[in-house]
């Protein structure tokens, strides 16, 4: 998928423009107060950034990005999640690992963490795979907790197809390579992770039976896990993000936990996964915190005002108010 490093060209100039701040490192920056503080406190809570396919936490879109939550909600203190320090090994693992197990390593991360472990709470953005990753976050360890999640073109229902690697991109030609054919091969499954979040409606046995991550994550088996649908349920905003013209996530509407099928789509408030509230999302829903938004353009070609508009209203301070939500396209 395109890097942000392609899709933000004005975010210098807009960070150019808006008050300057800069987190400081963990040994510096004194711990956010407790869940208890008066209500009037003005320290913005921490967020949480995690990249897409193909990308990197140490990438110049992705630090961009940081830089310009810090602009929007100055003294923001911004994580970057990484699978490893490497930013050669964080790209890889965008490719090749068990997703379970990186979830796994990203939650001690975060719990172990002497900021992000003593804040009330965080926001948390997600690009891409990114998205239902840190909702696969919220969903099993969220400590610390989660106040608004913010996903970008995030394949919350799956994907039906994989995407075409540049011609010269090895390392991900590799991963397709293999996919292709392979899906449900318990290798594939553990270890090529665009694979742990297929899942094609006129195979949904194989789906049910093989998935290593996504099929979990949104409760599809038999036996749910509660805790999901109760950590879902807490946020105070979950907000979806469709692209209006991606081409590259197939099908797009999975972006909004729409079921393609067909060419027909079933939008999620038709779906027993929200009328049965697998997850938790009827009841985020039906208090205000489900948001189904849209952005211009092609798969992660982001207007730099989209994320500034999201940064003001959904980030900031632990008291701050979010807009009214927005339902277009699912009524």
């Amino acid at each position: 998928m395109p890097s942000l490093r392609q899709t933000l060209p004005l975010l210098a100039a807009i960070t150019g423009f808006l008050p300057a701040a800069t987190a400081e490192p963990a040994s510096r920056q004194q711990p956010l107060v407790s869940s208890t503080a008066e209500d009037n406190d003005d320290t913005p809570l921490p967020v949480v950034i995690w990249h897409g396919l193909g990308d990197t936490y140490a990438a110049e879109g992705i630090q961009q990005v940081g830089q310009l939550i810090e602009a929007v909600n100055p003294g923001t203190f911004v994580y970057f999640i990484r699978v490893d320090d490497s930013a050669e090994n964080d790209r890889r693992a965008t490719f090749y690992g068990n997703v379970t197990e990186q979830l796994a390593k990203v939650c001690a991360d975060l719990a172990a963490h002497p900021i992000l472990s003593t804040a009330p709470a965080i926001d948390a953005v997600g690009f891409s795979q990114g998205g239902q990753f840190l909702r696969g976050y919220v969903e099993r360890c969220n400590a610390p907790p989660v106040r608004s999640l913010v996903t970008f073109g995030s394949q919350h229902n799956g994907i039906v197809d994989y995407r075409t690697c540049g011609a010269t991109d090895w390392l991900c030609r590799g991963a397709m390579a293999l996919l292709h054919g392979q899906t449900w091969a318990a290798y594939v499954q553990s270890r090529l992770v665009p694979a742990q979040y297929f899942r094609d409606p006129a195979d949904l046995d194989s789906y049910l039976e093989y998935s290593n991550f996504l099929a979990d994550i949104n409760n599809e088996r038999v036996l749910k896990n509660e805790t999901y649908a109760r950590n879902i349920a807490a946020l105070e905003n979950l907000v979806l993000y469709m692209f209006e013209d991606d081409t590259t996530v197939v099908p797009k509407e999975t972006s909004w936990f729409e079921d393609v099928s067909g060419g027909e789509s079933t939008p999620l408030r038709a779906r027993k996964l929200y009328q049965e509230d697998w997850i938790g999302l009827r009841a985020l829903d039906r208090k205000g915190g489900l948001k189904f938004m849209t952005a211009p353009g092609d798969h992660m070609q982001l207007d730099d005002h989209v994320l500034t508009e999201v940064f003001t209203d959904f980030f900031g301070p632990y008291k701050t108010r979010s807009r009214e939500p927005d339902t277009a396209g699912e009524l």
